[in-house]
């Protein structure tokens, strides 16, 4: 039974030949094993059976899981072989999210999830002290076992696209959201459900715990093939098989990400397609945009609707009976005309627009408009902002030059040269935008990046509408008390700018006021690999209306708005991080005469406590972080994502010293790869 990429595979049937089939490769194979000749026969018979599914036109293989920790790299070079051997076969990992044993004793066959295999009890070079059932009493690193076996495996295969996952819920899932949503950032093919998985319900129905059926409902964006096995074998009273597979289309059908796509005016409905897919940002100033891509842009009401909102505000602000002048620079096909012209009629003040733009092509749809629409309202003015002459000074400037990353499509240095336009007291539109990064984990970006083996492409920002992805990053000090939040600022343009020396023509003498620099520090909870940093932006457009693809207030500010992706800087290296960590990002805006371009780093370290002298009285404190809570200037509201995670320990807490473990290459030295051009 198929729903829309979800497919339930029951194993109650063997064929002899069929395409299409996922088959499972026999569980008795330890490609981990000790001994070394066990691992030898293993890897033949491997090898046969895989040759044998390739004879039968079979696409699609589920491998054993490794049960030995201290031989994946074993399993892994073995795997990473077949890859190469069987070029046209996908292989996927089979894995538990946690290793059992640490919580639990050993499986029995009796709750073995597919007939002829059970649930692998890994072998740990430090023996587990067993504990109760209860998930807080087992150390993260515990718990973190088989996604530590994940990394290892996929990155000694270099992250083979036809290498992915196979979850196997065969165990009760840990209440540690870490821990799942490190998942999120896989590439999780397939999903094991086994009859065992399932409780009853009060009329005896199967259902699944909680904590399954969210990290299950997640999961459901990616249309995972979700396989249950032991349906048949009457392990509940009531509604047999057919009841496991409507309950499994029953949480498709309920996952919030699923209806979010399916819910006409999200962004998730907007973007399908363009998940995880990388796009180039946009060259505004060297580039002239087709109508499709203005086009594109101009299906978003929720930026519209705040842009005109900002205008009324202004309007009705605005002191004084004389004519109030508008100038929108960069009126591309004329939407923010038509919006600020409705402003003004709601206001019922007197008001007069112009309208610049550079690109030719889009100026013959403005010179069409303004005959069949607007009139003797609006003046046009054709050439690039930031040296054209206008008529008259101007009280508000409006310009939608902003990207993903607030200030990476040029608006700093366009709107310098259009800031001659307005009055010593004029308003701009926007007044101030911020830009904020997060370090984040995703195979397939990474892997996307990577794709086209040119290595300007891994120092190339991009915008990409996230989907498989997991934010590294958590609120609070960390250890050393000196981290910031989960998502920080980096830097921020206001407009209009009162610094920089002009010249005869009120222009920049030079670009050098629009040089930024950053330095982050992240508290990195749960262990993760880092393959980027997700770049997003904050705007005021006027008092308190803006604009936001901020995470944690974006739906707050400007929910489904749609015109805005977020930007991504990937690495060339993925650099592990274990838990509890810290990342220092270090990330730059830098110009010449003719460019502008990022440049980004990152640095871990490990805090680990100080031994004191016997004799020592005690420690003395350590302040609270030096980030403390961040606010949106957007938001009234106390913001409770941001900041309440702020640590202050007292006289008796320990002093830690921090140990840096790795780094990655200085990217895109001198705008060697990526740049926008002036």
């Amino acid at each position: 039974m198929e729903s829309k990429g979800l497919e339930l595979m029951l194993w109650d049937n063997i064929l002899d030949e069929a395409e299409g089939l996922t088959v499972i490769i026999s569980d008795w194979l330890e490609l981990d094993a000790t001994d070394d000749w066990v691992r030898h026969d293993a890897e033949i018979a491997l090898q046969q059976e895989l040759a044998y599914a390739s004879y039968l036109n079979i696409h699609s293989a589920i491998l054993p899981a490794p049960r030995n920790r201290d031989h994946v790299a074993s399993y892994a070079r073995i795997i990473n072989s077949c890859l190469k051997n069987t070029p046209y076969i996908h292989l996927s990992v089979r894995l538990p999210i946690y290793n059992p044993s640490v919580l639990h004793p050993p499986a029995s066959a009796s709750s073995s999830p597919l007939p002829g295999t059970k649930i692998p009890n890994f072998i740990n070079s430090t023996p587990s002290t067993p504990g109760s059932e209860k998930f807080s009493v087992a150390p993260e690193s515990q718990l973190d076992a088989t996604w530590e076996m994940w990394d290892l495996i996929r990155s000694i295969c270099d992250y083979n696209t036809r290498l992915t996952l196979t979850l196997d819920l065969s165990p009760p899932l840990p209440t540690t959201i870490g821990v799942l949503s490190k998942w999120a950032a896989e590439s999780v093919r397939s999903i094991l459900l086994p009859a065992s998985t399932f409780i009853a319900n009060g009329k005896g129905y199967p259902v699944l715990p909680k904590t399954t059926q969210s990290f299950i409902r997640e999961c459901m964006i990616h249309y995972p093939n979700v396989i249950l096995s032991g349906v048949s074998a009457g392990m509940h009273s009531r509604g047999g098989e057919t009841a496991y597979k409507q309950y499994v289309h029953h949480l498709e059908k309920t996952s919030p990400a699923v209806q979010a796509a399916e819910r006409t005016g999200t962004v998730e409905n907007f973007a399908q397609g363009y998940q995880d897919y990388l796009q180039a940002p946009l060259q505004p100033l060297m580039d002239n945009l087709q109508s499709v891509t203005y086009n594109t842009f101009e299906q978003d009401p929720v930026k519209y609707r705040h842009y005109e909102e900002a205008m009324y505000r202004a309007l009705i602000e605005w002191t004084g009976e004389d004519r109030i002048v508008f100038c929108i620079a960069g009126a591309g096909r004329g939407p923010l005309v038509a919006r600020c012209l409705r402003a003004i009629e709601r206001s019922g003040r007197e008001a007069f627009v112009y309208a610049v733009e550079k690109n030719p092509n889009a100026y013959v749809t403005l010179q069409d408009r303004k005959k069949r629409e607007w009139g003797n309202k609006v003046q046009l003015l054709f050439g690039d902002m930031r040296f054209l002459d206008i008529p008259e000074c101007v009280d508000i400037l409006v310009s939608e030059l902003l990207g993903s990353f607030g200030d990476n499509e040029l608006s700093p240095e366009c709107l310098d040269g259009a800031m001659r336009f307005l009055k010593p007291k004029g308003i701009s539109i926007p007044s101030s935008y911020t830009a904020h990064l997060a370090p984040l984990s995703s195979s397939k970006l990474f892997n996307e990046a990577r794709a086209a083996k040119d290595p300007k492409n891994l120092e190339t920002p991009y915008v990409v509408m996230f989907q498989a992805v997991n934010i590294l990053s958590g609120d609070g000090g960390g250890l050393s008390g000196k981290c910031g939040p989960q998502i920080q600022e980096c830097w921020e343009f206001v407009h209009p700018r009162t610094d920089p020396v002009l010249d005869d023509r009120g222009l920049p003498m030079t670009n050098s006021h629009n040089v930024r620099s950053a330095k982050l520090k992240f508290y990195i909870p749960h262990a993760g690999v880092l393959h980027g940093l997700a770049g997003y932006f904050e705007a005021i457009l006027y008092g308190n209306v803006g604009l936001s693809i901020h995470p944690h207030r974006k739906d707050q500010i400007s929910k489904d708005m749609l015109s805005w992706f977020p930007l991504f800087f990937p690495f060339k290296e993925a650099l592990y991080l274990p838990s509890n960590s810290e990342l220092q990002v270090s990330i730059w805006r830098l110009t010449n005469e003719r460019q502008v371009w990022y440049e980004w780093h990152a640095e871990s370290f490990l805090s680990s406590p100080i031994v004191q002298p016997a004799e020592s009285p005690g420690a003395s404190s350590i302040p609270t972080s030096p980030s403390g809570p961040v606010f949106s200037p957007l938001i009234d509201a106390d913001d409770p994502l941001i900041g309440q995670k702020g640590q202050v320990f007292n006289a008796a807490a320990p002093v830690y010293e921090t140990v840096k473990i790795g780094q990655t290459s200085l990217h895109n030295p001198g705008g060697r790869s990526s740049w926008i051009g002036l």
